[in-house]
C-alpha cells in the first residue's frame, strides 16, 4: 500500500470521535494490507517505528521539524513561525505551504518506504545526528503529498494522537476476521501476554485466531503485569477466596525482570513496559547471582533500604532511584533489595496456567538468599481475624498493607481480579486518597488536541508554611 493512501485513512479517523468508526476504518485498512505491511502500520498509527517496550525514540524536537520542513519547500522560516501561530498545529502548517510548493521529486512511496526511513531517523545517533535526522525528514517531506505530510511531521514528535486505544486496534483486528468483536477476547489475552500490537496484527493477518492461540511468554518482551481487586477487611478476604496466601503489600517499584543466563543478559521492565535495567544496576546484578535458572522471568517489587539498619525505606527516599544520570552514586545512598513473588516463566517452561501455590513452590528453589533478591515471606491464613493482625503488623512496620493470593489462582496477564486482593485502610474511606488541587496552569493542545485547545493541565496545592503554591501533577 501507498503512503498516501495510508495517510487518506488517517485523515478521516483523525475527522472522527466515533469509536466505531475508527474501529471500522481500521478494519478496512487492515484488511487492504499484507501480513508484511500490518505490523509497520499499526507502528506508525502509534507514531512508532518500533513497540512501546522497545526504547527506539525519534530524538527530535520541534525545532528540527520546522528545520527540516523549512528546508525541504525552501520557505522563509519566519514565513513558517507566523502560519504556524496562526493555525496551531505543525502537521496542518506544513500541509499548507506543501499545497503550494511543488517537488520534481515527489513520488508515491509505499508504507514501508516510509516506514524504513523514519526508522533510520530514530536509530541514528552520535556527531552529526540531527543534521542526517533532519536530512531524511526533509527528503521525505519533498517526496510525499501534502496530506501524507501533515501526518508524517507528527509522528517523530509524538503527537499524531488519532484518538484511539490499544484495545479499538484489538477490537479492528477482530473485525477484520469475522466483521464483529466476538474474537476480542482471545486477541486482547494473547495481547496481554505479548503486547506488542504490531505482531499481533502480523500474526492474525498471517494465521488468523489459530495463531493468536499458540502465543506464549516471550523473553524480553514484557508481559502485562496483572492486578489486584481491593477489600478492606479481612472477613471480605475469607468470604471472598477462602483460605489464601498473604504476604506484605510494599511501597516501591515493581518490576518484571526478563533473564537469560547464557546471553548474561537482564532486563527490567516498569507497570507501564518502560525499560528501566539502567536504573537500578545492582538488582540486574543480583539476578544474575541469586537465580537458578537459565531462561526466566519474574516479578516482584524494589524497595529503598537503610544500610545500616536494614529496614526498608518510604517511598519517597525509593524515588530517589528512579533516574538516569548518577546512578553509581545515589546506589550507594539508597541501596535497594527485591521482593520477588511471582515466577511466570522458566525454561520454556510458561508458569501464567499454573497455580498460585506451584509458582511459589517453584519460586522458593529458585532464588538463593542475599541482600539484593529476597523470596517475599508469606503465610498461608485461614481466618480473617488472623488477617487483620498481620495486617496491623505490616502497617506497623511501615508497609502499605497486604496482599491475600488465591491458592489455586492462575496468573491473569493485564487482567484485574479475585486471585490477587490488596487490603489497605484506605480502601474503607475514600476521602483518604483524594486531594484538592488547583489549576495552575496549561498547555496549548497539539494534534488531536487543537481544537479543544487545551492539552495538559498543571494541578498544584498550598504550602501553608511557606505560603505557596506547588506543583505536584500535570493531568492530560
Amino acid at each position: 500500500m501507498k503512503f498516501s493512501q495510508l495517510a487518506i485513512y488517517i485523515q478521516q479517523i483523525d475527522k472522527t470521535q466515533s469509536r466505531l468508526e475508527i474501529t471500522r476504518l481500521l478494519s478496512e485498512l487492515y484488511l487492504k494490507l499484507n501480513k508484511e505491511e500490518i505490523d509497520k502500520t499499526i507502528y506508525l498509527m502509534q507514531g512508532r517505528v518500533a513497540p512501546l517496550f522497545d526504547p527506539v525514540e525519534f530524538g527530535m524536537a520541534e525545532k528540527s521539524v520546522i528545520k527540516a520542513a523549512v528546508s525541504a519547500m525552501q520557505i522563509d522560516p519566519s514565513l513558517f513561525k507566523t502560519k504556524y501561530q496562526e493555525i496551531g498545529d505543525i502537521g496542518k502548517t506544513v500541509e499548507y505551504f506543501k499545497n503550494q510548493y511543488h517537488s520534481f521529486e515527489e513520488m508515491d512511496l509505499e508504507i514501508i518506504v516510509v516506514f524504513e526511513q523514519l526508522q533510520r531517523l530514530a536509530k541514528a545517533s552520535g556527531n552529526g545526528s540531527q543534521t542526517l535526522k533532519q536530512g531524511i525528514l526533509s527528503l521525505l517531506i519533498r517526496q510525499l503529498n501534502a496530506v501524507s505530510c501533515c501526518y508524517l511531521v507528527r509522528i517523530p514528535l509524538g503527537i499524531l494522537r488519532l484518538g484511539f486505544s490499544d484495545m479499538t486496534v484489538l477490537d479492528a483486528l477482530s473485525w477484520m476476521l469475522t466483521g464483529d468483536k466476538k474474537l476480542r477476547g482471545e486477541i486482547e489475552h494473547a495481547y496481554h501476554v505479548l503486547p506488542d500490537l504490531g505482531m499481533i496484527g502480523k500474526i492474525v493477518k498471517k494465521d488468523g485466531i489459530k495463531g493468536i492461540k499458540t502465543i506464549k511468554p516471550k523473553l524480553f518482551t514484557p508481559i502485562i503485569m496483572m492486578r489486584a481487586e481491593r477489600l478492606s477487611s479481612g472477613e471480605e478476604i475469607i468470604k471472598q477466596i477462602g483460605r489464601c496466601a498473604i504476604e506484605p503489600k510494599y511501597d516501591g517499584f515493581r518490576l518484571q525482570a526478563h533473564f537469560d543466563r547464557k546471553l548474561n543478559q537482564v532486563k527490567l521492565y516498569s507497570r507501564n513496559l518502560e525499560e528501566v535495567s539502567l536504573m537500578f544496576p545492582d538488582i540486574v546484578e543480583g539476578i544474575k547471582k541469586q537465580i537458578h535458572g537459565d531462561k526466566i522471568i519474574i516479578e516482584g517489587e524494589t524497595v529503598g533500604f537503610d544500610p545500616k539498619t536494614g529496614k526498608n525505606l518510604p517511598f519517597q527516599e525509593t524515588v530517589q532511584r528512579k533516574r538516569k544520570y548518577d546512578i553509581a552514586e545515589t546506589a550507594k545512598t539508597v541501596p535497594l533489595k527485591f521482593f520477588v513473588f511471582e515466577l511466570l516463566y522458566i525454561d520454556g517452561i510458561s508458569y501464567l496456567s499454573f497455580g498460585f501455590e506451584k509458582r511459589r513452590e517453584k519460586l522458593t528453589q529458585m532464588i538463593e538468599k542475599n541482600k539484593n533478591l529476597v523470596l517475599a515471606p508469606q503465610k498461608i491464613i485461614n481466618d480473617g481475624k488472623l488477617i487483620e493482625t498481620y495486617f496491623d503488623q505490616a502497617v506497623s512496620d511501615g508497609l502499605e498493607g497486604i496482599m491475600a493470593k488465591k491458592l489455586d489462582g492462575i496468573y491473569q496477564p493485564g487482567a484485574r481480579g479475585w486471585n490477587w486482593i490488596k487490603f489497605k485502610r484506605s480502601y474503607s474511606s475514600k476521602v483518604n486518597d483524594t486531594i484538592d488541587c488547583l489549576v495552575m496552569g496549561y498547555d496549548l493542545g497539539k494534534g488531536k488536541r487543537t481544537g479543544f485547545g487545551i492539552g495538559a493541565f498543571l494541578a498544584g496545592v498550598y504550602d501553608e508554611k511557606n505560603e505557596q503554591y506547588l506543583t505536584v501533577a500535570k493531568i492530560g
